[in-house]
């Protein structure tokens, strides 16, 4: 860690990261449940979600291009500011419809935060360190989530919807006085190879993985809260839960990735996650036990964060050092993608059938997955190069 802070840029990327991410992970759960209790459905809830999704995604497509047009910078801080500055029109109204619209807009400055983000650490770190850099910026980002998530619902809980509001426009636009201090980078031009489409064996195991586990997060982020909403807190603890042992379960899976090799644990992490869920859906039964919860978040959040890993150094060794760009993009419109779909569909079930169905539903999900990646082989093309270009 003390080599990243050495690095140049990297301790104020770090800064942006955490403040960017916390900003969002403050509205995340807080915006569902903020819709739910001014009338509307399970289903118009989960939606904020959805379209926020979205339009994340939408924006990811175009978000290099934007890149070599304004350079890090200019992208980081207008995307800031879309994510930050329309949470003030929550004040304003949590109605269904124009929460939707101020979701949808938040979601385009999120889609060139996450790409661009990612795409900065990059830039910045030495090929050797390349590694490090990535885990320390996923440090500094789910820390932010940690602390965001328990006290955007628990101050949302205890009648302080304004002030959580207010937080969710104000530190994302902190943010934007760490991109004015970042050194000076543009992506390098993309080269003609870099234009050429993964092929589907390559993509359509991890991508799938990746959907099935960010879609069950999308309802467990959007509907927990609501599942045990007279205990707002308890679940926003779960969800910190959730974040911390994420970034455990991408640290452990780097680990056995380096030590017996890329693909193996992908089942295994898998059906951890689908096992999470179905302790999830235990809790809500039996009226949000807090052990239960606890143990689900542990569950989901380790194994949900070792698919994440597994997905993303297969997708990288599959794509040679040519396509390591179209390989990154398609593990985040994957995961940001899957959340949206995961949101609304599971808000459709809870809406039918109930929040314990959620869960349920959303474990089966996975554990669809499961055999396919016991039986999938990763395509070994060219030998994955230690840099990852924007």
């Amino acid at each position: 860690m003390l080599s990243m802070l050495r690095t140049r840029g990297m301790p104020v990327a770090m800064i942006m990261g955490f403040a960017a991410f916390g900003g969002w992970s403050l509205l995340l759960p807080v915006v569902p449940l903020a819709i739910f209790q001014a009338g509307g459905s399970d289903v118009l809830a989960g939606a904020s979600t959805s379209i926020f999704m979205a339009t994340t995604v939408a924006t990811q497509l175009v978000t290099p291009r934007l890149l070599r047009a304004w350079g890090y910078r200019a992208v980081l801080a207008v995307g800031c500011v879309l994510l930050g500055a329309p949470a003030l029109a929550f004040l304003l109204s949590t109605a269904a419809v124009p929460a939707l619209v101020i979701s949808a807009v938040r979601g385009v400055g999120f889609g060139m935060l996450s790409v661009a983000g990612s795409a900065l650490v990059a830039e910045l770190a030495p090929r050797k360190l390349l590694g490090r850099a990535t885990g320390a910026q996923g440090i500094a980002i789910a820390t932010g989530q940690m602390i965001a998530l328990p006290v955007g619902l628990a101050l949302f809980g205890r009648g302080h919807q304004s002030l959580v509001f207010v937080l969710g426009a104000v530190v994302p636009l902190l943010a934007v006085a760490a991109v004015a201090a970042l050194p000076t980078v543009r992506p390098a031009a993309r080269s003609d190879a870099r234009r050429e489409p993964l092929p589907l064996r390559a993509v359509l195991v991890p991508c799938l993985a990746m959907v099935a586990v960010a879609s069950v997060y999308g309802g467990v982020s959007s509907l927990l809260p609501i599942a045990v909403e007279d205990r707002a807190a308890i679940a926003g603890v779960a969800l910190a839960f959730v974040s911390g042992a994420m970034l455990v379960g991408r640290y452990g899976a780097g680990i056995l990735v380096d030590r017996i090799g890329v693909g193996r644990i992908m089942a295994p992490a898998l059906a951890c996650v689908a096992v999470g869920a179905a302790v999830y859906a235990a809790a809500v039964a039996g009226d949000g036990h807090v052990t239960l919860l606890l143990l689900g978040s542990a569950l989901f959040g380790a194994g949900f964060g070792a698919v994440q890993n597994e997905a993303l150094v297969t997708l990288f060794q599959s794509a040679g050092p040519v396509r390591l760009g179209a390989a990154s993009a398609a593990w985040n419109i994957s995961y940001d993608a899957g959340t949206g779909i995961g949101a609304l569909a599971l808000g459709v079930v809870a809406g039918a059938a109930g929040y314990p169905a959620v869960f349920v539903v959303g474990a089966a999900a996975i554990a669809v997955v499961v055999p396919l990646a016991l039986a999938w082989r990763i395509p070994v093309a060219v030998p994955r190069a230690d840099r990852v270009e924007s």
